[in-house]
């Protein structure tokens, strides 16, 4: 096998190993809301991911690709050793993927977006230089990680307060779920379509107007409403239940809520963070194929497949430990609190994902998880979780930069 086929197939079995990996992890904690307020089984988290992350990853995966790609290293530093940068990349994959492992093994939800871009700057700043790596653009993307559960964790908060205001502070609580849960269904759904169809259908061709994505946002929209409606009507009252737990026929409505921010979590998640495998992937790819090293290429079909199934396999096989932190130990969810933290959650990751800012989906959704905790108070956090959290978020970076910098050598020396 000739030297570059060797570095594509190394590529390609990392890059699957970093997306298993991200499943295990990232897609956990992405699911975990539904799987935590009992809305949705783990099988169908499963089935919800395999679709909806992997259309997120093909469809909407390329715009974050290039921030991740070549936005933290400067390119033009290893224009004459390109090898290195094949190194650097091939490195990075395996040392995000195996801390990523680790952390789901112990059940923290970690940042998959951290665990990538500690390790490209870990082996940037040793192997290259520390003028290799552009610090301003590693601030911008740091600030990112700050702003990012801040502002989900109140949207959450607010979203929370207006079910409590409109539903279940009410005392006729079932009936206005009845009229107000479709609304909720038609904003969360033109979300998700706007942003498929501004962001997403970009690289297949697919060029509308402004106007034209607003026609066929409302128009989806409204079905998805309409349709939600229809199985609303017929969730029928459980006095029994009604009388344990006053809301028990609400958080059934809810439930339904619940599977379409479930879909539009997985696709915001897929969207975002399948950069994270394929970035380096595609930059190995094209340094291999060209022997030169570009600020950008293309990503090609095959890699965001790649990426995809990775993904949605890591989920199924290895995501049981990361959904139960967050989706139980954190603060006690139920549909409605779900719904709040997911829709936060969802419009930061799409607002962040149509700027190109690679956020982590890990930080908004657990700052959107917080946000409902604190919309009844802080006595329903369970401070010790959150403590261990943000201890694994503190050493995600330098956990990825030491890691990528071992496999850096290793790599340059064996092949």
């Amino acid at each position: 096998m000739d030297q570059m086929t060797l570095y594509i197939v190394l590529a390609a079995v990392f890059g699957l190993y970093m997306a298993w990996a991200i499943g295990a992890n990232d897609v956990a904690n992405a699911m975990a809301t539904s799987t935590g307020a009992k809305a949705i089984s783990f099988k169908q988290a499963v089935i919800i991911a395999a679709i909806f992350e992997f259309a997120g990853a093909v469809l909407a995966g390329g715009s974050v690709t290039s921030t991740i790609r070549s936005g933290i290293v400067d390119a033009s530093l290893m224009a004459d050793t390109p090898e290195l940068m094949i190194y650097g990349m091939l490195g990075s994959l395996l040392a995000a993927a195996v801390w990523l492992n680790l952390a789901s093994k112990l059940g923290w939800p970690v940042s998959t977006t951290h665990s990538i871009i500690g390790a490209i700057v870990g082996f940037a700043a040793v192997g290259i230089g520390m003028e290799a790596v552009q610090w301003g653009k590693v601030g911008q993307i740091v600030m990112s990680w700050v702003v990012s559960p801040l502002v989900s964790g109140v949207i959450a908060f607010f979203i929370f307060r207006t079910v409590q205001v409109l539903i279940l502070d009410r005392s006729d609580p079932i009936e206005r779920a009845r009229r107000y849960v479709p609304v909720y269904m038609l904003i969360a759904a033109f979300m998700v379509v706007m942003m498929t169809l501004t962001k997403g259908l970009k690289h297949i061709g697919l060029d509308l107007t402004t106007n034209q994505n607003l026609a066929i946002a409302t128009v989806i929209s409204i079905a998805v409403a309409v349709a939600g409606k229809l199985i609303i009507d017929r969730i029928r009252v459980d006095p029994a239940a009604d009388l344990k737990f006053r809301f028990a026929t609400v958080e059934r409505i809810f439930g339904v809520l619940m599977v379409i921010t479930a879909c539009s979590m997985a696709f915001a998640h897929g969207s975002n963070d399948v950069a994270n495998a394929v970035g380096p992937v595609s930059a190995v790819i094209s340094v291999a194929t060209t022997g030169m090293v570009e600020g950008q290429s293309a990503v090609s079909p095959w890699v965001l497949l790649l990426g995809g199934g990775g993904i949605v396999l890591g989920l199924a096989t290895y995501g049981r430990k990361v959904m139960q932190t967050v989706g139980t130990q954190i603060t006690a969810l139920t549909p409605s609190r779900g719904f709040a933290a997911e829709m936060s959650a969802a419009s930061t990751i799409v607002l962040a994902s149509s700027t190109g800012l690679p956020i982590s989906t890990t930080h908004t959704l657990v700052g959107a998880v917080l946000g409902v905790g604190m919309a009844r108070g802080i006595s329903a956090i369970n401070l010790t979780v959150i403590r261990n959290i943000f201890l694994s978020w503190l050493i995600t970076v330098p956990a990825g930069a030491v890691l990528s910098v071992i496999f850096f050598f290793i790599l340059r020396a064996v092949l």
